[in-house]
């Protein structure tokens, strides 16, 4: 990480935030057509040992540290991705119909934060188009998750009526589920006014989970949530949720806006329309994810933690607070592609010094046992 951070990181941060995420994703896509350089890749970046291995909805997960969507929208670098020493990958949003988001600019960078500010709007190629990719290309290695949105038509657009919502997931769903090794549908995606709250209303949601159901999913179905206010709205998310046999648990979204106590001067901010995702998003989610965690039925459903990850110390305060699978995304921004493989070595001796023999073990130690002193974040 020390020649990202010193010399390519100063050279990239110079140039346009969306324009660098572009080229990312272009190398990515040229290295992913290479069977020869993901494997090569993937056998220096591959973890060693069982010690982070989890099994989750069925799947295995060499390591429960994974990419989150946003990074990779439209399934173009997954192979190369995964190869990097993840131990999952989640591409998307993806909607039924292409969409081109936001207009830019739509990426900022908060460097003082250690965050960015993302307004992108769901920008993607659409769930046909997606589909057709991911079966040409070759698979990725680790299990591939799908994360799936309404069409965002853009500002000008009329509201969608809720069977009109509802029909675009199930589009994608049926479009899509048979390439991914799990599907997440992104229930809450702050830059998008339409569809924000479109499921805070019981009904709406216990609408679409009733059709999914009709529809006999055979993967691992994750339920993506903006951060809960307290802790009856996560008691009363949770009852809407229990009748739908489809789903296996839930992700933990960014919130909306931008929290208080940036190091960034406001009047820059102020330039800046998005939500905060680093740093900054990791008390909201966490959170969450401790309140999840206590209430949920937790024989039937298992949580994916994002927010604010960037080393190893992070990812083992999301696992003992109740997430059996951790991504990131930002930190790949920061640090560079070699922060997984980091973050694997040293999770796993977090879990040794513990006295932990498998990551399973340490899955929500913090959220049932409030005694405990918290775990302290490193930079």
């Amino acid at each position: 990480m020390g020649l990202y951070r010193s010399v390519l990181r100063p050279l990239l941060f110079r140039a346009d935030a969306e324009r660098v995420h572009g080229w990312a994703i272009r190398a990515g896509e040229l290295a992913a057509s290479s069977h020869w350089l993901c494997s090569t890749v993937a056998a220096r970046q591959a973890p060693a040992g069982e010690r982070l291995a989890v099994t989750v909805g069925g799947l295995r997960f060499r390591t429960p540290i994974g990419l989150a969507a946003g990074f990779d929208k439209s399934a173009r670098a997954a192979p190369f991705l995964a190869a990097l020493g993840f131990g999952h990958v989640e591409v998307g949003s993806i909607s039924a119909e292409a969409s081109a988001g936001n207009p830019p600019p739509r990426l900022f960078r908060l460097p003082l934060d250690r965050a960015i500010v993302v307004n992108y709007g769901l920008p993607n190629d659409g769930a046909e188009r997606v589909a057709q990719r991911l079966a040409a290309a070759q698979r990725p290695s680790v299990p591939l998750g799908i994360n799936l949105v309404s069409t965002n038509r853009g500002a000008g657009a009329a509201p969608a009526s809720d069977d009109a919502v509802i029909a675009d997931y199930l589009q994608s769903v049926q479009c899509l589920q048979a390439h991914a090794d799990y599907l997440c549908l992104n229930l809450s995606c702050p830059n998008t006014p339409d569809g924000r709250n479109f499921f805070h209303e019981p009904r709406r949601l216990q609408a679409l989970l009733e059709s999914l159901d009709r529809l006999g999913l055979a993967k691992p179905l994750f339920l993506k949530v903006a951060p809960f206010a307290g802790a009856g709205d996560v008691e009363a998310f949770l009852a809407c949720v229990e009748p739908a046999r489809c789903v296996s648990g839930f992700s933990v979204n960014l919130p909306s806006g931008k929290p208080g106590g940036l190091v960034t001067p406001a009047a820059r901010l102020e330039r800046m329309p998005g939500a905060v995702s680093g740093r900054p998003a990791a008390d909201r989610a966490d959170r969450t994810l401790v309140e999840l965690y206590r209430r949920m039925d937790r024989a039937r459903y298992r949580l994916i933690g994002s927010g604010g990850v960037f080393s190893a110390e992070d990812a083992y305060r999301k696992i003992r607070l109740g997430a059996s699978l951790v991504q990131l995304l930002t930190a790949l921004v920061y640090e560079g592609p070699a922060v997984v493989s980091c973050i694997n070595r040293r999770l796993a001796g977090l879990l040794e010094a513990d006295g932990f023999g498998h990551v399973g073990e340490a899955v929500g130690v913090d959220a049932l046992n409030t005694r405990r002193a918290p775990i302290v974040r490193s930079d």
